[in-house]
């Protein structure tokens, strides 16, 4: 077993040490990087406090244990107020981070926006964003372009979204400024720092630099003015997201959303429906750059399926390796590294104790390297979603999409979005990753690379 996880590539991530070494590589490295705050016990421990803080932090990896303060006692465990804190600029009291009733209603509008047929009608626009960013994509690799694979993928992944939410392409001017807008709240969002975790107290509001709270206004600024065209009319017989939205009604008092409550669901879906996904993209694209005999086996399945129609949906429905390789990319590198929760009420949670306003800490990071949960958890095998050893760990221990009722509403479209992205991308370029060796993982608002991912691409043969 030993020369089993040699054999297999361990992308980066920082190796797990003593938790003095780690709070002192972590605050001295980068006030942001959690991810090198994790010291080695955390990947071992099912439930336990972490360090001397203000405010009582519980650890929990234990799956039993997370299902209940997910999918469970839900009410006692809302999002913590840092998460809620560092996004209220933006998406104010959306369903991304209400709860209670309100959280209620939000969901059962929403949830037929994300139906299996508005899937399938939504594939048309995901497959178009993709064929006409192949046209940039080539004149990289003619000229042998050095990029940014984060922000190419974000970049693609916005068009997805913009298509399928206000049936426009991003490179229009409106559309064009919310992109701008989130990469600047992006990089600027206070999300949960080192000395808030240490300092901070129970329900303190959180500021936000002004370059935050300018960029969640101009954000809101111009998705009102893309939600202005479709209630007057503008963009009358679109089949869209947006559309969908807008129509909903509560099936229990027939209310609809006003337009604020529309700009704060449509502002997380944007965030959420290509930052993430961007993200996981970037990381995946990164290892197969390292790892030709998976991009080997990803071309053959892609030409075994491919249709006389050329990649339809069904073609990519059957495509189990290349969809393997996201959802290991998603257990690697989480979109969403913590999960904080809050403890409204006092309580227990397997041995340990904790008052009200504790901060709940469930990180998929750590679950989906705990070492007790996965075999050889540091390393890259999309195989493991297909043993069936594993799939105890599959079913109980992967939560990239959050689990119970609060569970990522976007998730089956971002598995077709990211299986189709990745498909078409392998099977026409090579990438070839400057500098690898630089590429490291920080916790940020997403889990992105500190130093960014640099590669220019080859056309295949």
């Amino acid at each position: 077993m030993e020369f089993q996880s040699r054999s297999l590539y361990r992308p980066p991530a920082p190796i797990p040490t003593s938790p003095r070494r780690a709070l002192f590589r972590s605050i001295f490295r980068t006030k942001r990087d959690l991810l090198s705050l994790m010291p080695e016990f955390a990947y071992r421990t099912r439930v336990s406090t972490i360090g001397r803080t203000r405010r009582k932090i519980l650890l929990v990896n234990d799956p039993q244990l997370v299902r209940i303060i997910m999918d469970g006692d839900v009410k006692k465990y809302p999002k913590s107020d840092l998460m809620v804190g560092a996004l209220a600029p933006l998406v104010r009291n959306s369903v991304f981070v209400s709860d209670g009733a309100t959280w209620e209603r939000q969901r059962r509008m929403i949830a037929p926006a994300f139906s299996h047929m508005r899937l399938n009608h939504a594939f048309n626009a995901m497959k178009q964003a993709v064929d006409e960013y192949e046209v940039i994509l080539d004149n990289n690799a003619n000229k042998g372009i050095v990029f940014s694979l984060e922000e190419s993928m974000s970049y693609l992944t916005a068009d997805v979204v913009c298509r399928t939410i206000f049936s426009r392409r991003l490179d229009s001017g409106t559309a064009r400024q919310v992109y701008d807008s989130f990469a600047v709240f992006q990089d600027s969002v206070a999300n949960v720092r080192v000395l808030n975790l240490v300092l901070g107290r129970a329900f303190a509001e959180i500021k936000q630099p002004r370059d935050v709270t300018r960029s969640a206004a101009n954000i809101r600024l111009n998705i009102g003015k893309l939600v202005d065209q479709h209630l007057d009319g503008t963009k009358d017989g679109c089949s869209d997201i947006a559309s969908d939205i807008i129509a909903a009604r509560d099936p229990i008092d027939g209310s609809s959303f006003s337009r604020e409550e529309l700009i704060d669901q449509i502002g997380v879906f944007f965030l959420a429906g290509h930052e993430t996904t961007a993200g996981a993209l970037a990381w995946a694209l990164f290892i197969l750059s390292q790892q030709p005999s998976m991009v080997k086996r990803m071309r053959e399945e892609i030409e075994t399926n491919r249709s006389k129609m050329g990649m339809d949906i069904n073609c990519v429905k059957k495509l189990n390796v290349v969809r393997n390789v996201f959802k290991e990319t998603l257990r690697l590198y989480p979109p969403l590294a913590f999960m904080p929760r809050v403890a409204l009420e006092s309580g227990r949670i397997g041995d340990e104790v904790f008052p009200k306003g504790a901060l709940i800490m469930i990180s998929p990071w750590l679950m989906h390297r705990h070492y007790d949960l996965w075999e050889n958890p540091d390393r890259f095998d999309p195989d493991r979603f297909e043993r069936e050893a594993d799939q105890s760990a599959v079913a109980n221990a992967y939560v990239p999409f959050g689990m119970g009722p609060r569970i990522c509403i976007g998730s089956a479209f971002a598995l077709i979005e990211a299986t189709l992205i990745l498909a078409k991308l392998i099977e026409r370029y090579d990438f070839h990753a400057v500098d690898p060796e630089r590429v490291k993982p920080a916790a940020r608002l997403t889990t992105r690379s500190s130093n960014g991912i640099s590669v220019y691409i080859t056309r295949r043969g």
